[in-house]
């Protein structure tokens, strides 16, 4: 068979470049039907097969074993130097959290109390931001240990109702206590940390943080790996005098997009307690749309944060590749995946990212990144300078993909959000073109695939009884994938890296609906053994693989909701190390758009 070639980089014209909308030819299984297949799935000859036909009515053989890929593989996100963001303020990133916390502060508009909606019925939904708690401990309203004791109960009682809310794998009541009392002995010497002192935080399951034991969402996986000390990004945000909650739920392994998991219940979305949150981080995301806390730490490898943060309403900020440490965080997929914050606001996103930012000298698997940045948010509204800022980001829509959305909804909703910043600001919206995208969404699965294959197989003989159905499927697709399949990925990843940087020479920010519906339904018979259905996971996954894939950052804002009073959020991409452009636009779109916002369900 004569084998197919893909131009060369220089030869592809970009004015013959067709979307194609992705189509993913596979069964819908649950129940008996799921377990019958992952026996057979993992049957040596049989599973073969099966993988070998799912491969090819897919087009993965087709791209990774029948072209002529004419590029160099890059193994890990590999960026050119970017100049210095405008209106920001750089900082050191070895300077202690505390320091780099207080100067994110310096940038944010001046600080006004915000009325509980308990007490205004005419306001809309407000969560309590990380300074409404700072200011309510300040002014003696209430004490870390007061909101720890209300904590407790409020999760006690999200337990005890039906459905479940199925929050955390992993909540010890009396830890919480120890640290809230700690904290608020430090307010009252008058001498709290930062901030952040006495903010409450959870961490998926797949994050160290004792007296926690790590799971990864399995039922296992403690029992081959121990704990011995908080992960990089917890010992930071610690040292700020944040009090972690415990693990939070997540999908098994963090290899699916729904959040389901049989072991420890499915994490159930506030806004609608009968559908997903999406995930993998689906705890986190969920104990902050209920209000429970202002943010937590998840983790993205393929929209990990970005969909349930989307899904249920609350901001998802995925960093650039290397920005993070993720030391001490399961490593499952390390060219991808980073630990990010889910917040409540872009502001508490903001200050969760300070405490936690930095590399790690000694990591080979991330580019050497450029200084942080924190964008000056003062007034942005009426500061003449931060609005001229604003108004002069160039911002690239690819409308044909912008538009593959399962419900118009979606589209319009964020196009609308869109339209407010054109309007209010001047900002341009231009055309982009972006080749290859079904290409890069093969090259991901494949990359994301074969390195959670990588990191489990050392354990998957003795863990495998003990893995649910979905996953058991899900890994035995990723343990198909050879050597020279990988091998191909990373030369997919080059061309698709070029694509993305030569968009960039005429936008500055890419952008998406983050999803391409709202939370679906949880079937009745997914919640004891789990479903695998990847047409869902590939209307959850259109938008978000490139962040994952390239290494670059993206941010997810809430813009609205649908008929049903489902969440929609808002994607957008930036260059390189550009969190600050990120942070700073999607902080004037929800500014924008924040009266439409309507209280989650479930809320606390």
């Amino acid at each position: 068979m004569d084998k197919n070639c893909m131009p060369s980089l220089e030869q592809l014209n970009i004015t013959d470049v067709q979307y194609q909308s992705q189509k993913i030819d596979a069964p819908h299984l649950s129940g008996l039907r799921l377990n019958v297949a992952a026996w057979l799935i993992e049957t040596p000859l049989i599973g073969s097969w099966i993988i070998s036909g799912l491969l090819r009515s897919n087009k993965y053989t087709k791209m990774l074993s029948e072209t002529v890929i004419p590029d160099a593989p890059m193994f890990i996100p590999e960026f050119p130097q970017q100049e210095i963001e405008p209106s920001v303020k750089c900082i050191d990133e070895v300077s202690p959290p505390a320091t780099r916390v207080s100067l994110a502060l310096d940038c944010l508009p001046q600080f006004t109390v915000i009325p509980r909606m308990q007490e205004r019925l005419d306001l809309p939904f407000q969560y309590w931001r990380i300074r409404d708690y700072a200011h309510a401990y300040r002014t003696g309203l209430t004490t870390p240990s007061v909101v720890a004791e209300r904590l407790i109960s409020a999760v006690g009682e999200s337990q005890k109702q039906f459905p479940s809310m199925s929050l955390f794998i992993s909540f010890d009541a009396k830890d919480i206590q120890q640290q809230a009392d700690a904290s608020s002995r430090r307010f009252d010497e008058g001498n709290p940390i930062s901030i952040l002192d006495g903010i409450f935080m959870a961490v998926k399951d797949e994050v160290d943080c004792l007296p926690h034991i790590t799971r990864g969402g399995t039922t296992w996986m403690h029992k081959v790996r121990d704990v011995k000390r908080d992960a990089v990004c917890v010992a930071r945000l610690r040292e700020c005098g944040v009090i972690f909650i415990g693990k939070a739920n997540q999908h098994e392994l963090g290899s699916g997009t729904t959040g389901n998991n049989p072991h420890y219940g499915t994490a159930r979305n506030p806004h609608d307690p009968n559908r997903y949150t999406g995930g993998s981080s689906s705890g986190p995301a969920a104990l902050v749309s209920s209000g429970l806390c202002p943010a937590a730490l998840g983790t993205d490898g393929g929209g990990s944060i970005r969909i349930p943060a989307a899904l249920c309403g609350v901001v998802g900020f995925k960093t650039t590749h290397g920005r993070t440490s993720c030391k001490g965080v399961l490593e499952l997929a390390w060219t991808v995946e980073v630990v990010s914050p889910i917040a409540g606001t872009v502001e508490d996103a903001m200050l969760v990212y300070a405490a936690m930012l930095g590399s790690c000298p000694d990591d080979i698997t991330a580019s050497r990144p450029m200084p942080p940045c924190f964008p000056m948010l003062r007034d942005s509204l009426s500061d003449a300078d931060n609005a001229r800022v604003i108004g002069s980001l160039r911002l690239g829509k690819y409308t044909e993909w912008f538009n593959d959305v399962s419900s118009l909804e979606v589209s319009e909703m964020c196009m609308t959000a869109l339209q407010l910043l054109i309007d209010t600001y001047g900002i341009q919206l231009t055309e982009i073109v972006l080749p290859e995208l079904e290409e890069m969404r093969i090259g991901h699965v494949v990359s994301i695939g074969s390195e959670i294959a990588n990191a489990i197989n050392p354990y998957y003989m003795k863990g495998r009884k003990d893995i649910c159905y979905e996953i058991r499927s899900t890994l035995a697709l990723f343990r198909a994938f050879s050597s020279s399949d990988y091998l191909a990925a990373q030369r997919l990843r080059r061309r698709i890296m070029h694509h993305h940087l030569e968009a960039f020479k005429s936008v500055d920010v890419i952008v998406t609906p983050t999803t391409a519906m709202t939370a679906p339904k949880i079937p009745k018979e997914a919640l004891r053994v789990g479903e695998s259905n990847l047409e869902l996971a590939g209307n959850l996954m259109r938008f978000v693989v490139a962040p994952n894939f390239l290494g670059l950052p993206a941010i997810t804002v809430p813009v609205g909701h649908d008929k049903d009073g489902l969440p929609i959020g808002l994607q957008l991409i930036g260059q390189p190390w550009f969190e600050a452009t990120l942070l700073r636009l999607a902080f004037v779109i929800e500014l924008a758009v924040h009266a439409t916002w309507l209280p989650p369900v479930m809320d606390s």
